[in-house]
């Protein structure tokens, strides 16, 4: 028999899988302090928690049956990751759990919008019939842009095809093909900008979509737009769109998230008439709530009886040999799969990652893990994506995983390169580590360089002509932005060439547009590796 510790509140229907299988003993103690669990979590093979238990590395050591940890609900910041994986513990949650009640309450808020239900239902119970100050617009016949095409935006996006609105989705992963089986319109950004009726939006926050539309945004969107964040605060700026509303820019705004969660209570949202505002119950349902319960405890059984899971957060143990070969490249490979993401223009199709020399002798599949989620993890998010995950993820969006290996390593012991195909082109980034040199990136597309993957690189394409080099130095130095560390790649003299500068901070966006700018630039793009 296997015993599982329920150690917060969880209803019976959602755990009751787990009570009805023949093999599993539960106990369900709520409320339990960290001395309690340490003293009884022993006899235990599984734990399941919500949000209320800190699993800590004491009750880990505590429990030398563990061999699972779920966490009914998306996050598993109250349980140590680091201390699971070190003790060999699978950790999962259900990160699905909440998709249809998030994409319905997107609904609810955009046709709270749209019809001014919170205004028109304050004013009537005060003892107003006012009709006319309440006229609102029809959903039938509108663009509706979605802006992030995972699991929630999709399902909205089928939500609005149904009340007969046009759909312009936009996600980094979105493929022509993709968007025509699901019945919308590829488009970029600026698209959704200039066309949408309405905008919502279903991106993690990340430095990328931090304020996403923002003044800039808000200087050429379309006239009349209402706009709906059920995601993450601060995807939207929310001062920006307070004055684009008092400039009769943007019609209305309708908010479940906040950048400072809760609000302070002089948050211009909270008094503004054109906004409607709900306190983060994206996922505050009660099928939400037992469907979170019911995945994980699904999942739980699974890796209690041996069986194959999905949704863990930590990587599961790797046999000691192959971690010894492995190991020193995990945090390369992330960072190789990040260099190429950040590189590349388009929605990704393909990932293909390349092992020469000794590495084509070794398992390289949890390897490649890393390197998928280096390259998710640009647009969804670090806090979304994780080596366990990655390849799920990456199957979720229609991103195909290739591995190649071979014994040639172009004078490298050993050789990682990693090639992304997407809706617009194909570029590839390989390195190696070297024996007292560390991580190295060695060819970034055709061209050799010899270039340290961390911190800020400024990546530059041109034609190898004079002064190239010395304009950009001069704008960076300009710009007070100092120049740690060059490479020039290229193949023939005169030909296309490929500079990659090494530098101490950020470089400002008008900055890079300058330099961009310059005759005889192609690009120039900004890669953060950390």
């Amino acid at each position: 028999m296997f015993k599982v510790l329920v150690s917060d509140p969880i209803s019976d229907l959602g755990i009751s899988l787990l009570a009805e299988a023949p093999d599993v003993a539960i106990d369900k103690k709520t409320g339990l302090s960290e001395d309690e669990l340490v003293a009884i979590i022993g006899e235990y093979d599984a734990l399941l928690v919500r949000s209320q238990t800190r699993v800590t590395d004491r009750i880990m050591t505590a429990g030398k049956q563990l061999k699972v940890i779920g966490r009914a609900g998306v996050g598993v910041d109250n349980i140590d990751l680091e201390a699971a994986t070190r003790r060999g513990i699978v950790v999962i949650n259900a990160p699905d759990g909440n998709t249809i009640t998030t994409c319905e309450h997107t609904f609810a808020m955009m046709m709270a919008l749209a019809r001014h239900i919170p205004q028109a239902y304050l004013k009537t119970v005060g003892g107003e019939w006012d009709r006319k100050s309440f006229v609102g617009v029809e959903l039938r016949n509108k663009v509706l842009g979605v802006l992030g095409m995972g699991r929630i935006g999709s399902e909205v996006a089928a939500r609005a095809k149904a009340f007969g609105m046009t759909v312009l989705g936009y996600d980094p992963f979105l493929t022509e093909e993709r968007a025509e089986k699901m019945g919308v319109r590829l488009a970029t950004v600026d698209d959704v900008i200039r066309e949408a009726d309405f905008i919502t939006v279903h991106t993690p926050l990340t430095p990328e979509t931090r304020h996403m539309i923002g003044k800039e945004q808000f200087a050429r969107i379309k006239k009349g737009v209402r706009l709906v964040n059920c995601a993450r605060g601060g995807i939207i700026d929310e001062q920006a769109l307070v004055e684009a509303i008092d400039a009769g820019i943007v019609a209305g705004a309708a908010f479940d998230v906040f950048e400072e969660e809760p609000p302070k209570p002089d948050h211009p949202f909270l008094t503004h008439p054109k906004i409607i505002v709900t306190p983060h119950l994206g996922a505050s349902t009660v099928e939400a709530q037992e469907n979170v319960a019911i995945d994980v405890s699904e999942q739980l059984l699974h890796i209690l009886r041996g069986e194959p899971y999905k949704n863990a957060v930590n990587m599961p143990p790797v046999p000691a040999d192959v971690l010894a070969k492995l190991e020193p490249y995990f945090s390369f490979g992330r960072k190789l799969g990040s260099f190429a993401s950040q590189m590349a223009d388009g929605a990704v199709k393909e990932i293909v990652v390349g092992y020469s020399g000794e590495l084509a002798d070794v398992d390289t599949q949890p390897l490649t893990r890393y390197v998928v989620q280096g390259v998710l993890a640009h647009h969804l998010g670090s806090d979304q994506v994780n080596a366990v995950n990655a390849m799920h993820l990456a199957k979720t969006r229609g991103v195909n995983v290739v591995t190649n290996k071979s014994h040639t390593s172009k004078g490298f012991t050993s050789l990682v390169s990693v090639t992304l195909r997407t809706s617009k082109e194909e570029r590839t980034v390989a390195g190696a580590l070297l024996n007292g040199f560390g991580a190295r990136i060695t060819q970034i597309d055709q061209y050799p360089v010899d270039v340290a993957p961390e911190g800020h690189i400024l990546l530059v394409s041109h034609q190898d002509k004079p002064g190239i080099i010395g304009r950009v130095g001069t704008l960076l130095g300009t710009n007070d932005v100092n120049i740690a560390t060059m490479q020039v790649g290229r193949k023939l003299v005169g030909g296309a060439a490929i500079m990659a500068l090494g530098v101490d901070k950020a470089v400002p966006k008008e900055v890079l547009a300058e330099i961009a700018g310059l005759p005889e630039l192609t690009t120039a793009k900004e890669i953060h590796l950390v």
